[in-house]
């Protein structure tokens, strides 16, 4: 949820990110009214109460003949002060509902625009080029019998697979290597549950435009989440939380679901864009001066991954438009894979300031003794769809996949995976 005082004090800073998201800026001002419609409900039922308070005291202090006609009075003022708080919270309430539609502010020098519109901020290393014709990791997953999308279809529908002998300990691998990395770096493991009530999965802002992506069970009121960011967003989630130290810091690993709803047609071949796959997701809750650090600190290490897997990537400053609604500002890293000619994004970072604390009350003491929003940001260190751009730019001629010299340690020094 948006700042209040950011609303009251600069409207159009919020207008102005409406517009660079392509989002309502009417929102904005309906929030201005039905805030200026609540502080007046709000008023009315203060004045109300500090006049019942006050004839409280006169029906205490009055000679028992006049006793009578003040109770009256004061049972009179008592439903007035009880409609007026009714007044105020329904006032509330409608502000809230309005304010829970606008999307976070971004940051002020992220590219304005759609999906087209990103800027790219760097590119590293050398693309893979082959002197034979490659195969794509379809093809290499078949040969190599370490992915069977086939029978994945056959006991779950399209968009599911079977990771096989090295193509599943190849996941395992980059996991615990990411785990390994994000540990060193004071993350805090954690396995998360997949499920979550509707007020963490709002409260995170995964409900909004693209609800129509998760799975929801009806019959629990439980989600299945796309992330281990919702759970992580959520752990703290009413209350005050201690950031003396520096950042708190979680590394989630958890299985998960996307129903891919928009995308038919899209990406059908293969596990690119799937309905179930594993990832490991940092998770960061940091004062709200610290945030951009912070952000630069994730990024940094996803870096570090891909260039520990030896894979050619860039990385992009995602346009307003094709926020999320709780991002102010997303990187994201895209590895080059080879058969598609072109970059696909393998990871992503978000900074989303104090948006997703404030909406489920995760706050941190200043120094002053005060409570304040704290600040939160994701990244992906690893997810299944890494093994295309690994199998695709590490394959040789005979069909075989040389295996990042990274991760042979957590593959009991296997240096190939070749066909059987």
């Amino acid at each position: 949820m948006i700042d209040l005082n950011l609303l009251r004090e600069n409207p159009e800073a919020i207008k102005a990110s409406q517009r660079a998201r392509g989002a309502s800026e009417d929102l904005v001002d309906q929030a201005i009214e039905a805030d200026a419609a609540w502080r007046s409900a709000l008023q009315n039922f203060e004045t109300l109460r500090a006049e019942q308070n006050a004839s409280s005291k006169q029906v205490a202090a009055a000679p028992k003949e006049e006793k009578a006609a003040l109770v009256a009075a004061a049972q009179e003022l008592a439903a007035k002060v009880k409609a007026a708080e009714a007044n105020a919270n329904s006032a509330a309430e409608t502000r809230d509902k309005i304010l829970w539609q606008i999307e976070n502010v971004v940051i002020a020098d992220i590219p304005s625009g759609g999906e087209e519109n990103f800027e790219v901020l760097k590119e590293v290393g050398t693309k893979a080029k082959f002197d034979f014709e490659p195969r794509d990791h379809v093809a290499l997953g078949e040969l190599l019998d370490i992915i069977d999308i086939e029978r994945g279809v056959k006991v779950a529908g399209s968009r599911f697979y079977f990771l096989k002998g090295w193509g599943a300990r190849l996941e395992l691998a980059l996991m615990n290597m990411a785990l390994d990395l994000a540990t060193k770096h004071d993350f805090t493991a954690l396995i998360t549950p997949t499920l979550v009530r509707p007020e963490v999965m709002a409260g995170t802002g995964f409900l909004g435009a693209h609800a129509d992506e998760i799975y929801y069970l009806p019959a629990d009121e439980l989600y299945l989440t796309g992330t281990s960011e919702v759970a992580l967003a959520g752990y703290h989630r009413d209350e005050i939380i201690d950031l003396s130290n520096g950042p708190l810091r979680y590394a989630g690993w958890s299985t998960c679901y996307r129903r891919e709803a928009g995308s038919a047609g899209r990406d059908t071949r293969g596990i690119l864009r799937v309905h179930q796959f594993n990832k490991l997701e940092m998770f960061s809750y940091v004062k709200p001066e610290d945030a951009e650090a912070e952000h630069l600190k994730l990024l940094a290490l996803e870096e570090a991954m891909l260039q520990a897997c030896e894979l050619s990537y860039r990385v992009i400053d995602t346009a307003a438009g094709d926020l999320g609604s709780s991002a102010a500002r997303k990187y994201d890293s895209e590895a080059w894979v080879p058969t598609q000619d072109q970059y696909r994004e393998l990871t992503s970072s978000s900074n989303c300031t104090t948006f997703q604390a404030r909406r489920l009350n995760v706050r941190y003491r200043t120094e002053d003794g005060k409570t304040a929003t704290a600040a939160t940001l994701n990244g992906t260190l690893a997810t299944t769809r890494w093994l295309v751009a690994i199998l695709e730019t590490h394959q040789q001629a005979d069909g075989s996949v040389r295996i990042p010299v990274a991760l042979r340690p957590y593959l009991g020094g296997q240096e190939v995976i070749a066909p059987k």
